[in-house]
């Protein structure tokens, strides 16, 4: 975790990495819970059974904007800036979902931090450059520039 005193030293920060999380375990559970709360009910998610059987994957995979949700939770391990009042998300650049993340796997997440600009009202815009691993596996899962938008 790197903690940074102001948003001064953030700025300071453009270019770096911010290192890489701990690995968090996707659940069939998870997959269930994420499926009910989006609505997205699609087999190759949610039928167990009918996964392994019909999937190219072996069975049933994460949806891939459950592997993006996990982000806040992953920032949150990279850094922190201790005079921020307040973080919101602003959205995000070139989502890409590279590989599929079967459930039962184990996923982290890479920082680098691309760019921090002013933002109205005593704030900033950053930039995060995200890359979500999946262990065992040479190729990202998904890789995204997420934008916050921070407030001292």
């Amino acid at each position: 975790m790197q903690i940074f005193q102001n948003l001064t030293e953030l700025r300071a920060a453009v270019g770096q990495d911010l290192g890489t999380t701990d690995w968090t375990s996707v659940t069939q559970e998870m997959i269930n819970d994420f499926a009910k709360a989006t609505g997205d009910h699609q087999w190759i998610h949610v039928d167990v059974e009918r996964a392994r059987q019909q999937s190219p994957f072996g069975g049933p995979i994460a949806h891939g904007f459950l592997t993006l949700s996990l982000a806040p939770t992953f920032m949150a391990q990279l850094f922190r800036v201790e005079s921020v009042k307040m973080g919101v998300n602003y959205g995000t650049n070139k989502i890409r979902f590279t590989e599929a993340v079967p459930a039962g796997s184990r996923v982290r997440m890479h920082g680098n931090l691309i760019r921090v600009e002013n933002f109205p009202n005593n704030g900033v815009k950053v930039e995060l450059r995200a890359t979500f691993e999946r262990e065992g596996s040479e190729k990202p899962v998904c890789v995204a520039e997420l934008v916050s938008l921070l407030f001292e």
